[in-house]
């Protein structure tokens, strides 16, 4: 199944009557995921365009189609309650693609999150982000972003994707802005082998994909963790995931100035390697090695504060982990061949 999405996840759209939620719901349900509903307070017991229920709360829409996962696309002054919304509600993934949303909302969505998962893996006698071997357990909320173009596990393509009756693939799931038919599935691709893509950036995410693709690769999940400086998911727990999914062949990472992200995965990538808890190929790309310091490029966690900051230092540190570092973004699927021996 590839990680934190399938074709069997059911996906909710908070935000499902604005304008963003409106396009980009139909163009997830045009891709083939199972989207069974939307969200948006006052105008519960109505339909969308796409003949999408909508309900007043997350949780009447959960209770009402057991919706395990959802997209959000609610102004940035609602984002964080939003999120805290689903999750109260018992949903397991969040996607957040909102962007500005304030960081010390975020501070304060993190910090409940993580409390809520702590007490939930006490529970269990686990690590609080894990089912105990590496992978997500059953009732961990994981939330990915915000300001983030989503996840995307890929299908094989079956139809045009021009209807809800017509769908690009009929066994995949798309939540949130991507495209979905840059994405190949291990099926219909010329080598046979799916890579997992994270990545801090949208643009380079789409990018990645389509140099992998067009490279004879498949795609197994791509997951654009946004790049906000307070955030959800993060590399080291994606690489985590992705070493442990069979369906997963090759990783590659996309980082980029700013925060301590990528020296972190870096050294949790040398201590898998070490312990044998990652045996599979891995490349990567840096974005920001012109930026000056102490300057706002792009992202809001894109700015140099310190030495381990810049891209030099993570690039060092990736490539003394073993990682093939791309130096150029137009090289990031030869670079992932490369570290394949392809």
């Amino acid at each position: 199944m590839a990680i934190l999405v399938d074709a069997s996840t059911r996906v909710l759209c908070q935000g499902i009557t604005g304008a963003y939620g409106a396009q980009h719901t139909k163009g997830c349900l045009h891709y083939g995921t199972k989207l069974v509903g939307g969200v948006t307070p006052g105008k519960g017991g109505t339909r969308d365009a796409n003949g999408l229920p909508i309900w007043d709360t997350v949780k009447a829409a959960v209770d009402a189609t057991g919706a395990t996962a959802t997209m959000i696309f609610v102004p940035p002054a609602g984002a964080g309650d939003a999120v805290l919304e689903a999750a109260e509600a018992g949903i397991r993934l969040i996607c957040c693609i909102t962007e500005g949303v304030p960081v010390q909302d975020m501070i304060k969505v993190r910090a409940i999150l993580d409390q809520m998962n702590l007490e939930r893996a006490a529970c269990r006698g686990v690590a609080a982000s894990t089912g105990g071997n590496g992978t997500m357990a059953p009732n961990h909320i994981t939330l990915v972003g915000p300001n983030c173009p989503g996840v995307i596990t890929p299908g094989p393509k079956t139809g045009k994707g021009d209807s809800a009756s017509d769908t690009y693939t009929n066994s995949g799931c798309k939540i949130g802005i991507m495209p979905g038919y840059i994405n190949t599935h291990i099926s219909q691709s010329k080598r046979g082998k799916a890579v997992g893509i994270v990545s801090r950036s949208g643009t380079l995410t789409y990018e990645a994909v389509w140099q992998t693709s067009a490279l004879g690769l498949a795609q197994s999940t791509c997951v654009g963790i946004g790049g906000d400086p307070v955030r959800g998911i993060n590399h080291i727990e994606t690489i985590r995931l992705f070493a442990n999914d069979p369906d997963t062949h090759a990783i590659l990472m996309i980082g980029e100035i700013g925060g301590s992200d990528e020296i972190d995965a870096a050294r949790e990538i040398a201590h898998m390697r070490a312990c044998n808890k990652l045996n599979k190929p891995v490349a990567a790309f840096i974005a920001g090695r012109t930026a000056p310091p102490g300057r706002r490029m792009g992202h809001a966690g894109a700015i140099i504060g310190g030495a381990d900051d810049t891209a030099d230092a993570k690039i060092a540190a990736l490539r003394e982990a073993g990682v093939e570092v791309a130096m150029s973004p137009a090289d990031m699927g030869k670079a992932m061949l490369k570290a394949m021996g392809m």
